[in-house]
Formats: C-alpha cells, sequence, structure tokens
C-alpha cells in the first residue's frame, strides 16, 4: 500500500512543479520587460527634455527674426519720408517712431491699440492729409497689410446715427480682415454723436482691437500753428476746438447726443499723442507722395 500511495503521489508533485516552472518564466520575462522600458525611459525622459527646453529658444529666434524684418521694413519707410517732408519737427519722427515700434515689436504685449491724432493749421492742410496716409502706409507695409482709410468731409452732413454704423462697420471688417491700422482724416468735421463709437476703438484696456493702431488727423480752423509752441500747449489748443466743435448749439442734434462728460471720456482716449503738422513746399498737386 505504502508503494501504491507513492506512485499515486508522483504525478501530483509533477503537477505541482509545472507551474513554479511557469512563473519563473512569467517573472523573467516581467523582469526584463520592466528594464527595458526603464530604459526606454532613461533615454527618452533627457531627449524630451532638449527638444523641450529647446524649443522656446527656436520660437523665439523666429520671432525675433520676423520683429526684425518688420521694424527694418518700417525704418526704412519712415527714413524716405522724413527726407521727404523736411519741415517737420524732429520730436514728430522721434514720437512716432517710438510710439509705432512698440507695436510691431511681437514680444510686447498688446494692451491697448496705438493711437495718434495729427493736427495742423489751414496752411498745412495737404501736408496733414498726405503724412497721415503716409505715416499709417508705412505701418501697415512692414506687416504685408493695407490701411483703412476714412474721410470726416464724406460724412460731414450725414445723420449722426448712420454715420457712427458706418464707421463701426469699416473700422470692424478692416480690421477683422487683418489690416493693421486706420487713418481718420478730418475728425473734427465727423457728427458730434458719431466720434462716441471711437470709445469701442481706442479704450484703454477694453478697447475692441488691441494690435491696430488709428491715426487722427484735425485741422484747426487758423492758418497757422506757431513753431515755438509746445507739444502740451498744442494739445490743448486742439482739445478746445474739438470741444467747441463737438458741443456747440450751432451743431445739428449736438446737445442730444454729445455733452462734456462724454467728450471727456473721448478725448482721454484719442489725446494719448497729439503732434502738430507743418506745411511742406514740393507737395504733388493731385495725392500724396
Amino acid at each position: 500500500s505504502t508503494g501504491r500511495t507513492k506512485f499515486r503521489d508522483q504525478p501530483s508533485i509533477g503537477k505541482q512543479s509545472q507551474p513554479l516552472a511557469t512563473n519563473d518564466g512569467e517573472s523573467q520575462s516581467g523582469f526584463h520587460k520592466s528594464w527595458t522600458l526603464l530604459l526606454v525611459l532613461l533615454i527618452s525622459i533627457p531627449l524630451l527634455y532638449v527638444l523641450w527646453s529647446g524649443m522656446p529658444s527656436l520660437l523665439d529666434a523666429t520671432l525675433s527674426s520676423r520683429d526684425t524684418q518688420i521694424l527694418e521694413a518700417f525704418r526704412a519707410r519712415m527714413k524716405k519720408l522724413k527726407n521727404t517732408y523736411q519741415s517737420q519737427d524732429p520730436n514728430l519722427w522721434k514720437r512716432t517712431h517710438v510710439f509705432l515700434e512698440k507695436h510691431l515689436n511681437a514680444s510686447h504685449l498688446h494692451l491697448e491699440p496705438a493711437i495718434l491724432l495729427f493736427t495742423a493749421g489751414q496752411e498745412a492742410e495737404k501736408a496733414l492729409r498726405c503724412l497721415s496716409n503716409e505715416i499709417a502706409d508705412a505701418f501697415a507695409f512692414s506687416q504685408n497689410a493695407t490701411t483703412i482709410k476714412i474721410n470726416g468731409a464724406d460724412k460731414a452732413i450725414l445723420d449722426s446715427d448712420i454715420v457712427k454704423l458706418e464707421v463701426d462697420n469699416e473700422l470692424s471688417s478692416g480690421f477683422r480682415e487683418g489690416k493693421k491700422v486706420a487713418v481718420v482724416h478730418r475728425f473734427e468735421l465727423l457728427p458730434a454723436g458719431s466720434t462716441l463709437i471711437f470709445y469701442k476703438y481706442c479704450d484703454h484696456e477694453n478697447a475692441a482691437f488691441k494690435d491696430v493702431a488709428l491715426l487722427l488727423t484735425v485741422l484747426l480752423d487758423e492758418q497757422s500753428l506757431r513753431k515755438s509752441l509746445t507739444l502740451q500747449e498744442v494739445e490743448e489748443k486742439v482739445r478746445d476746438f474739438l470741444w467747441a466743435k463737438f458741443t456747440s448749439s450751432d451743431v445739428p442734434s449736438s446737445y442730444n447726443s454729445m455733452d462734456t462728460d462724454k467728450l471727456s471720456g473721448l478725448w482721454s482716449r484719442i489725446s494719448h499723442l497729439v503732434l502738430p503738422v507743418w506745411p511742406e513746399k514740393g507737395l504733388p498737386v493731385e495725392g500724396c507722395t
């Protein structure tokens, strides 16, 4: 009986030993897999780190290269303009350059649009129109864009609400299409109430488009501006002129849509930089250079 017992037990011992061998194989296979995974991680993590750390510098190089091209194109156009418009105050070139170049540098966060207001006496009407066009085009050209042009004289006798809607549509559609700058000629001729649309485009914090520039022109009633005036005096002169223009009882419907508080709010948004334009000799009879 003991022999039979041993004989019966042998197969069961054999059966038990097979899973043990399988477990050893599986553990060895799992061990190899773990080492392979560890090696992959050891190789890939440093590689990913190198790629990741290198990406910003590659992006920066691309951005700075693009910035450089844009700035160089803008400076070249402005240099050409300076040679053409030789009667202008050095302050005009210096301040316009600095003001607009900040917007051309993509590394600067654009929190608000660039707003410039150019003004002149009657004798410099043509220089005012041509120079503002040229500066706007230089800004646009450097970014492979075009300029939105609005003429206040064309809208002077229209209903204020209609003009407000027209200006809104022209600016919104133009900027959405990728245009980078708008020139609003003869801002003082726009119906008083319609100018309040510029709250939307010139606001310090909540402007509808922040990576753009708006150039406004105001032609004063007086024949000429004294070159001895300081920039602050020029700014005050334009402010007083617009106050008289937009809140006068002679202006149709001005009291219905414009008051001192609204005009103060508008002025604070459009008077970031007010620069005088002097007359120029030798400008073409028709159009601008």
